[in-house]
């Protein structure tokens, strides 16, 4: 679609839904107001809610548009219907030079197709990750290569996500390596909680009951680990939480295929605090405070290494595999043995814990954001 007016600031419509590409968009956002060339409009669809808007209050990003998709038990095809016809009616009224897509999401998805039946350049933030199975993450796998045949421009955090690319024969001149903007995120974050402590203060009051003992923070959500799975890490937590100088604190998510598991196997225990979900800077407070981290999520896995933290990656596989390459994650499943001994292994080992504390964080240096601000102004 060609512009009108080539001296009027590119309109970039930012679309995002859920909390991980909030927090990674963010930093993105507020550059993209600040810069005269650049007029954005931000278009959330709301899949999360309730994490969402913590994310976006502390940020100062007030969306534009606002389309509510969500449902009660509602289906992935429901939800994408929805995405789909809402996001093409906002930029059908909008009339965007770009639409930015971060991810993997059903919402990147949609706004990624929405924008290329009107033929609106795309812009994939955080292109090019693979995990080699279209099951697991699922449905994210195919989500992340169903935008990779339509974008415009593939912001590849790693070399390695910028090969994969490559090798799906995607034109090298619109692949472009720009770090991860979760490491933008991240650092802008922790500023805010120096200037301002209290932002973190319910981490802090959470981590005080289990003074003198080391913290495992654990996150875990994902789809394939519904059911058994979640049972298997429920079972892994009690071993661990065992110890008597290891607590674990664990955040846990609001799908209630998570929160019923978890609630049923570890409520009560003396050494597990389970937390309602955590705002941005209290979640970063809580990667610093702890020894370790045991999730499933992808952005921890590129954040904690940041802050010098082990990851153990409760997983089969995953599209993050530089950081295990690097040695600052290690896939260990959801075998509950496999976990526990993984994990006693870096509390009981220093040289183990130190290896991958120390080890190089592949996912950006904190300018990701400025290099994907500058690859749309000269696209």
């Amino acid at each position: 679609m060609a512009r009108t007016n080539t001296n009027a600031p590119l309109k970039i419509a930012i679309v995002f839904g859920t909390r991980p590409e909030a927090i990674k968009l963010f930093p993105l956002i507020r550059l993209l107001r600040d810069d005269p060339r650049f007029a954005p409009v931000v278009v959330s669809t709301g899949q999360h809610r309730a994490m969402l808007d913590q994310v976006l209050d502390i940020a100062q990003v007030v969306p534009d548009h606002d389309l509510a998709v969500m449902r009660a038990d509602q289906s992935l095809d429901a939800l994408t219907a929805r995405l789909l016809t809402g996001i093409g009616e906002t930029l059908d009224a909008e009339a965007p030079d770009w639409v930015v897509v971060q991810g993997d999401t059903a919402s990147a998805m949609c706004g990624a197709l929405a924008a290329f039946y009107r033929r609106i350049p795309i812009c994939h933030v955080e292109a090019g990750l693979r995990s080699g199975d279209i099951h697991h993450p699922w449905p994210e796998e195919v989500n992340r290569k169903v935008i990779g045949t339509m974008a415009a421009l593939h912001c590849a955090p790693t070399q390695t996500a910028a090969d994969a690319l490559r090798r799906e024969n995607i034109d090298p001149a619109n692949i472009h390596v720009t770090g991860n903007t979760v490491i933008d995120a991240l650092h802008w974050v922790l500023g805010a909680i120096e200037r301002k402590p209290a932002l973190a203060a319910d981490l802090h009051t959470a981590a005080q009951r289990f003074a003198g003992k080391r913290i495992i923070g654990v996150t875990t959500h994902r789809r394939e680990n519904f059911g058994e799975g979640m049972r298997a890490v429920a079972r892994a937590i009690r071993a661990i939480a065992e110890r008597d100088d290891t607590a674990v604190l664990f955040p846990v998510h609001l799908n209630p295929n998570v929160r019923a598991t978890m609630h049923d196997e570890l409520a009560g225990l003396g050494n597990v605090s389970l937390l309602e979900p955590l705002d941005y800077p209290n979640f970063a407070a809580l990667m610093q405070a702890s020894t370790l981290m045991l999730t499933d999520s992808g952005g921890v896995q590129e954040e904690a290494p940041a802050l010098g933290k082990p990851v153990l990656v409760m997983r089969a596989t995953t599209e993050r595999p530089e950081g295990v390459e690097a040695g600052t994650a290690r896939l260990v499943g959801t075998d509950p043995e496999a976990i526990q001994r993984e994990v006693f292994r870096l509390l009981d080992d220093e040289g183990a814990y130190a290896a991958m504390a120390q080890a190089h964080n592949p996912f950006g240096d904190g300018h990701a954001s400025q290099r994907i601000a500058e690859l749309m102004a000269q696209h």
